[in-house]
């Protein structure tokens, strides 16, 4: 198998790019084709040991910047650098691609160059998000905005088949998230995706308020992402300021290492994407990860080791059974 990193994205790329991705081709196994400028990858590369790994570089000068309009950029530098990583996908000679710059670009590029399954109008960017509840993901977390009923439907069959590959629950239970948990509640918009999931086939239980997240009442969170991305960050917030107070709270009261192992879980409970790195770009026509801005070679590493295992459960090809079967059961519930 091998992998194709952008090793142009991030905040600390190339140099943490590069050294996840060294790290990440020993401990998994895999080949990993790097992209972007030679003349800066090829040092950083040169300070790892890599003999007996199957590591190549891709050049190209262009690559994206933050702060650019994604798809505008991406018509002007075709040969950006997490352009050029994700044609290789759509060549055959990757796997799969691994972006750590904007998400934007990371989508654009997934769209442009692979595509979204058949059926589904949009990627959807999710996953898990709070570590006290281990077993629960939230689909959308902010790669669609606006979206309508049917798509967030969409959202639900590609949570189910991600739930049941990653948790291997065989009928993960799928929840909207509302402002009250009676039929009914919401907008326009929930009222109609109530509606649609409520038919679909899945294990729909109904409306979920934000005060039942954190207690893993459903395996799958359906939401736009306008509201998936608020909850998220403002989950991540919250858990950073608690880890400062409990922090200058136990100051005098336990030894310093024992309030900084305290706070470290508590983090990782809280904050798990900065602890995991990065999770796929779901609904497109082949594995794309989304690795968090913010990631230093560690996360990079373990991304390598998520896009692995997301060919290995070929999740694509889970998706397409499964939206077939979500699509087939509304077609006889709406003859």
């Amino acid at each position: 198998m091998k992998i194709a990193i952008d090793a142009m994205g991030g905040d600390y790329a190339p140099g943490d790019i590069v050294r996840g991705a060294v790290i990440g081709a020993r401990e998994y196994h895999v080949g990993i084709i790097l992209v972007g400028p030679g003349d800066r990858i090829q040092p950083e590369l040169a300070k790892y040991d890599t003999s007996g790994l199957d590591i190549e570089i891709v050049h190209t000068d262009e690559y994206l910047v933050e702060g650019e309009q994604p798809a505008y950029a991406l018509r002007t530098k075709r040969n950006a650098s997490i352009a050029l990583a994700t044609r290789q996908v759509k060549e055959g000679k990757a796997q799969a691609v691994i972006g750590v710059g904007p998400t934007g670009g990371v989508v654009a590029a997934a769209l442009t160059h692979l595509g979204t399954v058949e059926g589904i109008s949009r990627p959807v960017v999710g996953g898990a998000f709070l570590g006290f509840a281990p077993k629960t993901i939230a689909m959308d977390l902010g790669g669609n905005v606006d979206c309508r009923p049917d798509q967030l439907l969409d959202f639900a069959v590609v949570g189910t088949v991600y739930a049941r590959k990653m948790f291997d629950i065989a009928n993960p239970s799928v929840a909207l998230l509302n402002v009250g948990v009676e039929e009914g509640k919401g907008n326009e918009q929930a009222k109609a995706a109530y509606q649609l999931l409520k038919q679909s086939g899945l294990n729909f239980i109904g409306n979920i308020e934000g005060i039942d997240v954190p207690s893993g009442k459903a395996n799958v969170i359906i939401c736009d992402g306008f509201v998936g991305n608020v909850m998220a960050k403002f989950s991540e917030g919250l858990g950073r300021t608690i880890c400062k107070w409990l922090e200058d709270q136990l100051k005098a009261k336990l030894p310093e290492n024992e309030i900084k192992d305290m706070v470290n879980r508590l983090f990782m409970l809280t904050s798990p994407s900065d602890v995991s790195g990065g999770g796929p770009i779901f609904a497109v026509n082949g594995v794309v990860f989304k690795a968090h801005g913010r990631s230093r070679y560690p996360e990079v590493a373990r991304t390598v080791g998520a896009a692995k295992w997301a060919v290995e459960a070929d999740i694509v090809g889970a998706l397409k059974a499964e939206l077939a079967r979500a699509r087939g059961k509304l077609r006889v519930s709406n003859p």
